[in-house]
Formats: structure tokens, C-alpha cells, sequence
């Protein structure tokens, strides 16, 4: 079984069409939404119902923590930038995908797998996995032997080994990395869409069952165009400069 696991799609219609396109031809048998699929970008809309679709399809798939502020409206501490941006995100949504974006669980687990938007350890805290520190604390929060998060936008890839070693690896997109199952692993696919690792390409990444391996994948898409749509919503123009230089 080939799993495509895709994470902070960032209402971005341009790079979820590319990543979904190269998953199917990569032999995508099924798919893993690993949360935050509005905010920033401007078609929340279609991207949601993208979504909708392939978890009807039986596809899993879990709550970001910008899917949580659209349900439920800016806070007041919210920066006005990003209040702005939630309000006109909601504006563009139906009662139907606010719906659909409520009823997401905060984790899904399948046999030895554990999906999550942020971490394992407090998945409603939306803290950051920004290191080995924080891998390590999430992997111990879990007897699942891989655990798969979105959240950081940059790929990577993190292992605990049963003495308590850990280890992490910066991926090359493309090249099938074996994760054997007498290790713990961390996966960070890495944003569909918002990159912020100076590589504009989308991200997601392909783990195969048959084979026990990860491969990282990196999908070229239109984010000039994902950007002119940015700046015609009249959403923050510093959003539409993030998708040109990955950033």
C-alpha cells in the first residue's frame, strides 16, 4: 500500500492540483490530509472540498490549527493581519465546510500509525516540532511506530531508537529512505501550500508499506499565479511573496 501524505495545503488550489497529480502518477493508493487546509492562500473553498472528496473516498484526515480558527472566528489576540485573513476566509465558506473542517479529529491512528497536525504530546497546543528535542518528545508521547505531523513547513525526518539515541535527517526529494519498524520515526512532509524552506515547490511526501520506506517529493506549480490570486483577494501581499521565494 502506497500512502500520499499531504499537509498545510494553505487553501493554495494551484499546488494542491500539482501534488495531487503527482501522487496519482507516483501510484497514490491512498491518501493522508495532515490538517491546516485554509488559511493564507485564496481558494479555501475548492481546496476544502478537495479535501471533502478524498475523505469520502475514505482518505483520513485531521484538524490544523488554522482550520480550528476558521471554525471558530478570530480571536481577539490574534495580529490583525491574521485576523483579517481568518474573517475572509469564513466569508468564503458555506455552512458545509465550516461543518467539515469542525468535525476533523485532532489525531487518527491506523495499525502502527499516528497522524496529527502538530505533535504528538498536545495535539490541541499546537506546538512546533522544530528540532530533535521536541521529536523526541513527541515520539515518546507514543507507542506508534511512525507518527506523521504537518505544521513546520520544511521536510523532515526524525527516528528514536529503543535505547533512547535519536537521530534526524534532512531528506532529498526523490531518494526512498527505509524506515524500519525497530526505530520510532517522525515524518514531516513538509507545506503543499506554503514552502518555507526557500524552495517554492510543493511538498509531500509517499510512504510505502510493502517496501517500509519514505520518499520525500518536491512538485513545481503555477505560484505566480497562486500569488496574483493572493493579491487580488486584496489578502496581506507579504502572503503572495512567501509562494515566490519559498519563504
Amino acid at each position: 500500500m502506497k500512502t500520499a501524505l499531504l499537509t498545510d495545503l494553505h487553501a493554495n488550489r494551484e499546488a494542491v492540483e500539482a501534488v495531487l497529480d503527482a501522487a496519482r502518477a507516483q501510484g497514490a493508493q491512498r491518501w493522508v490530509l495532515l490538517g491546516d487546509f485554509v488559511g493564507y492562500g485564496a481558494d479555501p473553498a475548492w481546496v476544502v472540498d478537495r479535501v471533502r472528496e478524498l475523505v469520502r473516498q475514505g482518505a483520513l484526515a485531521v484538524m490544523g490549527n488554522h482550520d480550528q480558527a476558521v471554525v471558530r472566528g478570530a480571536a481577539p489576540q490574534m495580529r490583525p493581519d491574521a485576523r483579517y485573513v481568518v474573517e475572509w476566509t469564513r466569508a468564503q465558506l458555506d455552512a458545509a465546510h465550516i461543518d467539515f473542517l469542525a468535525s476533523l479529529p485532532l489525531v487518527q491512528r491506523a495499525g502502527d500509525h499516528l497522524y496529527v497536525h502538530a505533535n504528538a504530546w498536545a495535539p490541541a497546543g499546537w506546538d512546533y516540532i522544530q528540532g530533535r528535542s521536541e521529536a523526541v518528545r513527541s515520539m515518546n508521547a507514543t507507542d506508534s511506530r511512525y507518527t506523521f505531523c504537518g505544521h513546520m513547513h520544511e521536510p523532515m525526518l526524525y527516528n528514536l531508537s529503543g535505547a533512547g539515541k535519536a537521530g534526524d535527517f534532512v531528506p532529498t526529494p526523490g531518494v526512498p529512505i527505509p524506515v524500519p519498524p525497530h526505530r520510532q520515526w517522525l515524518v514531516i512532509p513538509g507545506s503543499a501550500g506554503q514552502p518555507r524552506d526557500g524552495n517554492p515547490a510543493a511538498c509531500w511526501a509517499m510512504f510505502d508499506e510493502a517496501e517500509r520506506s519514505i520518499t520525500f517529493h518536491r512538485v513545481p506549480y503555477d505560484h505566480e499565479a497562486a500569488g496574483a490570486k493572493i493579491r487580488a483577494a486584496k489578502l496581506p501581499q507579504r502572503l503572495a511573496a512567501r509562494l515566490e521565494d519559498g519563504q
